[in-house]
């Protein structure tokens, strides 16, 4: 250590010697209040674009529709296997069930899912391989990821986002499409997952 760095140092443990600073109290109960009303909607739309993910303002008789836009004419789509019917009306479809391979899903077009809880302070999406979700690499493998978030799925905060999940299910933060990057901040995307993300707000 040089003479000058260690001569800092010492005026530094004697000034702290001579005042020691007192306890800081960091406040644990911020954000805290649970939901009450329904989550901010706007609010999410605006966090989850942020993202540079494509939201999407629908009504739920528009889901397959919309997705067919999405995907266009001729294209595959992965789904759980239980999605409901009416999300895929007049497109080919290949359903998680049995098991489909890595292989597979790298060559589909697109997955169409559901969510567990989508949170309006940060706009990320949360999957718990619930209902409609099925398994975490459906959701990492295709490139493109087309999600439905209900309107009573959203709520304001992280905090009440952990308050409606079960922490012992498999959960994946899905905040904007899969990006990374160097060291140069030259940004890539789709690195660890899908590198589209179209957020369907019905």
């Amino acid at each position: 250590m040089s003479a000058a760095r260690t001569a800092v140092l010492d005026r530094i443990r004697a000034a702290l010697a001579a005042a020691p600073p007192g306890p800081v109290a960091v406040p644990r109960n911020y954000d805290r209040a649970p939901l009450t009303a329904p989550g901010d909607v706007e609010r999410f739309a605006e966090a989850v674009a942020e993202y540079r993910a494509r939201v999407h303002r629908i009504s739920g008789s528009d889901i397959a529709t919309t997705v067919r836009d999405l995907v266009g004419n001729g294209a595959t789509v992965v789904i759980p296997s239980d999605v409901p019917d009416e999300w895929v009306t007049g497109m080919t479809t290949l359903a998680d069930t049995p098991t489909l391979g890595v292989d597979v899903l790298d060559s589909t077009d697109a997955v169409l899912t559901g969510c567990a809880v989508g949170i309006a302070a940060t706009g990320t999406i949360v999957l718990d391989a619930g209902p409609t979700q099925g398994r975490r690499a459906l959701t990492l493998v295709p490139d493109h990821h087309i999600c439905v978030v209900r309107t009573d799925q959203i709520v304001d905060t992280v905090p009440q986002g952990f308050a409606a999940l079960d922490p012992t299910r498999p959960l994946t933060f899905i905040s904007g499409p899969s990006a990374t990057s160097d060291i140069e901040l030259e940004r890539v995307e789709g690195v660890h997952g899908p590198r589209t993300l179209d957020v369907l707000i019905v």
